[in-house]
């Protein structure tokens, strides 16, 4: 991650400079400390020459601009009445995009209060990301250079400590993102689980459930999943208890309150199973776990900035496989809860996953609501694309909760709908029930399925199928891993649950 400091306002004597610029205010933008002065004009007169007028979303860039600066870019912020900490993070990863082969840079405090200039900063630090760790020929003159920047603020002290709340939530955000690109040979169930447990170091509780721990507890959907698989299952169970005081060492059992729970699947590569997926994108798989690296960053964000909230983070960890062991379509499986399921389609692996999950954790903790996170359908992907995230639920006020977080941090969900005539379709002839309805509303009735498993908690299920991976780059998340949901569930939690 970029190494972010803050300081008071002065036009640095080199390197490059980011000059954030509202609506109206060229004028202002280039006297800034004496910039136009320094540069003998060169900034009014290039933005002139490149009708540069600050409208959000917009650049410019001035090379050698005099002055010693290398390089001056200049990022709209949009109307100056109407600035926002996202908007300001778009312009902050703007500006991290086009500083790529500068060691440094600068970021002018222009039109920034203190708490502005901290979420520009995290708009760079999260457009900045880049999973490289397999790259071995890369040329140096390739690789990005930006490792810094020094963002000016009038009150240096206060956006050091915005920023100090926010640099977590980055750090789970990039968590997420690394645990995602990983490739599936390195990152399995067992390999993720070992990353969940490096948690600790936060203060979070972790327990690992492996395959014996699961049989004993009877989790007979999740291991018919992974019974195809050499890579064999794993449930992890996180624990941060800001609130009860078990974080601080003063508790020494898991919470007696009620806490909040977030479930993910991890499914680390799905193959399909025996109903195998065309070869063409199989590759894609891999990010199959997004939901439960999400879930895993989140916990590592709330334990960072030491959330006054206890929150549990499950996830469910397996491989789905062909083989001579694997589940075969026409199976009936006994989950976790009791209730019988007749497979259909060895394909839709996730819903069996959280089944079993979703009643144990309700059985175990109790909590005060339950949110799931897994790229369960392509249903929700021809619904909503790779724009908008879809969710389930069947609490209003969660729901609300759950939208608004979204909308706060541009990972934006639209709810769906539940209904009985729905849940009617997943009827079995020889079981309690089956796990497809059909292709008709298919991502409703996987979400139908779900609900028979959280006994009216409340609950909501997101489908971020659309929304794991990215084909393209955007103003703070670059092609690839997204690390949906880390910042919108952090959100929920800090505006709606925590103190």
């Amino acid at each position: 991650m970029l190494d972010i400091t803050f300081a008071k306002p002065v036009l640095p004597a080199a390197g490059a400079l980011v000059l954030p610029v509202t609506e109206d205010g060229l004028a202002a933008a280039a006297a800034w400390a004496g910039l136009d002065a320094a540069t003998a004009g060169a900034i009014t007169r290039a933005l002139d020459a490149a009708e540069f007028k600050g409208k959000k979303g917009s650049t410019a860039t001035i090379l050698a601009p005099g002055g010693g600066l290398s390089r001056v870019i200049a990022v709209g912020l949009g109307k100056a009445d109407a600035l926002t900490p996202l908007g300001v993070e778009e312009a902050g990863g703007s500006a991290a995009a086009l500083l790529g082969r500068e060691p440094a840079a600068t970021v002018a405090d222009n039109g920034l209060t203190a708490t502005l200039a901290a979420h520009f900063a995290l708009g760079a630090a999260l457009r900045s990301y880049r999973f490289d760790r397999y790259r071995t020929t890369e040329k140096a003159e390739e690789k990005p250079r930006l490792a810094g920047l020094t963002v000016l603020s009038a009150e240096p002290e206060a956006s050091a400590a915005v920023w100090a709340g926010l640099k977590p939530v980055a750090d789970g955000v990039f968590l997420a993102r690394d645990l995602v690109s990983e490739p599936p040979n390195v990152l399995n169930p067992e390999e993720m689980a070992n990353r969940c447990e490096a948690l600790t170091k936060l203060g979070l509780r972790v327990e690992v459930l492996g395959p014996k721990e699961l049989a004993k507890l009877g989790f007979g959907a999740m291991l018919g999943v992974s019974q195809g698989s050499a890579n064999e299952p794993r449930m992890v169970v996180m624990q941060w208890l800001g609130a009860s005081g078990a974080a601080k060492g003063k508790a020494k059992k898991e919470t007696k309150q009620k806490p909040l729970a977030f479930i993910g699947k991890g499914v680390t590569f799905d193959s399909g199973g025996i109903s195998i997926k065309p070869a063409a994108g199989m590759e894609d798989m891999k990010w199959d776990m997004a939901g439960a690296g999400a879930v895993i960053g989140l916990m590592a964000a709330l334990a960072g900035r030491k959330a006054k909230v206890d929150v549990v983070g499950l996830v469910g960890l397996v491989e789905n496989m062909p083989s001579g062991t694997a589940q075969r379509p026409g199976d009936v499986v006994k989950t976790y809860s009791g209730q019988t399921v007749e497979i259909i389609n060895t394909d839709a692996e996730g819903r069996m996953v959280l089944a079993d999950v979703l009643w144990y954790c309700q059985e175990r903790f109790e909590p005060r609501f339950m949110v799931d996170l897994a790229t369960l359908t392509g249903a929700m992907v021809i619904t909503l694309g790779h724009e908008i995230g879809g969710f389930f639920s069947n609490d209003d006020d969660l729901a609300k909760n759950l939208h608004a977080a979204g909308e706060a941090t541009a990972e934006k969900l639209w709810r769906m709908p539940l209904g009985e005539a729905y849940d009617k379709q997943l009827k079995s002839d020889i079981a309690d029930m089956k796990h497809v309805g059909g292709r008709p509303g298919g991502a409703i009735t996987a979400a139908q399925f779900l609900q028979r498993f959280v006994n009216s908690k409340p609950w909501a299920h997101l489908d971020i199928a659309g929304m794991a991976w990215s084909s393209k780059d955007s103003a703070v998340v670059p092609k690839g891993a997204t690390a949906y949901g880390v910042r919108m569930l952090d959100r929920l939690v800090a505006e709606f649950y925590e103190g």
